[in-house]
């Protein structure tokens, strides 16, 4: 387990599993540069403590990896009002989740599911790419609705990029299962539970299974050779890996 959680975790009143994905150490010995890349989950029930915390991290620009009918539910989120760049690039399109089940079965969570995910096309991937390379684009939110699957995914591939070491790689994504409780209580306290969910089921569903990311990771490394192969694959090349890499790294000061 990551042991610095608690510098990591950004506890919203009103949104959850948002942290930051900065210190962690990259194979060429520099560091994950903190305060550069955020990801969370939905943003539209911030508070208004909230709004004034996320104004002091000065986000520049918001990756919106939902459905184009997620966003007409729940809206954009305050960012786009407080001058952040928006860009909404959907993992899965509209009418997409009836698809994956079709693929893959509805397994739940699962490396199978995330790897379904790669079955809607490149595009995604690609422009996704193409932003991060672009240092102008920090500080960056990287969010889908809860900030565990489709964000863990995109998160997998950029840390897999910087060269970080995949147990952090799992390691980071099971920090999701950290905040369920207290989403769980945020929603009994204003909505209440969904009709037949109870509070456990709650818990279940907003976490993660431990198993998923190695899971997912190993059905690349099967069917592509590993991340970085299925990225070069759909076309996104070392230059971009090299400027993802600048952008998001710094030197280790605590490096002998």
């Amino acid at each position: 387990m990551i042991d610095d959680y608690a510098d990591r975790h950004h506890p919203f009143e009103g949104c959850f599993n948002f942290r930051d994905i900065g210190g962690y150490r990259a194979a060429d010995g520099r560091r994950v540069r903190w305060k550069r890349y955020f990801r969370a989950g939905r943003q539209d029930r911030m508070t208004e403590e909230d709004l004034k915390a996320l104004r002091r991290l000065g986000i520049s620009t918001q990756v919106d990896l939902r459905k184009p009918e997620e966003i007409r539910e729940q809206g954009q989120g305050p960012l786009p009002d407080m001058g952040a760049a928006y860009h909404n690039i959907p993992i899965i399109p509209d009418g997409g989740t009836d698809e994956l089940n079709r693929l893959v079965g509805d397994t739940g969570i699962s490396g199978k599911r995330y790897l379904g995910y790669l079955d809607f096309g490149s595009q995604s991937w690609i422009q996704l790419f193409e932003l991060l390379a672009s240092g102008g684009a920090q500080p960056m939110l990287l969010h889908c609705t809860a900030g565990k699957d489709r964000t863990g995914v995109s998160t997998a591939f950029l840390l897999s990029v910087l060269g970080v070491d995949r147990n952090l790689i799992e390691a980071d994504y099971v920090l999701t299962n950290l905040d369920v409780g207290r989403q769980a209580d945020f929603i009994e306290r204003t909505t209440g539970f969904p009709e037949g969910m109870d509070r456990a089921l709650m818990l279940h569903h907003a976490g993660v299974p431990e198993n998923a990311m190695g899971d997912f990771l190993d059905g690349l490394h099967a069917r592509w050779g590993g991340p970085l192969a299925y990225l070069r694959q759909i076309g996104i090349d070392d230059v971009i890996f090299d400027q993802v890499r600048e952008a998001f790294l710094e030197e280790d000061d605590q490096a002998v």
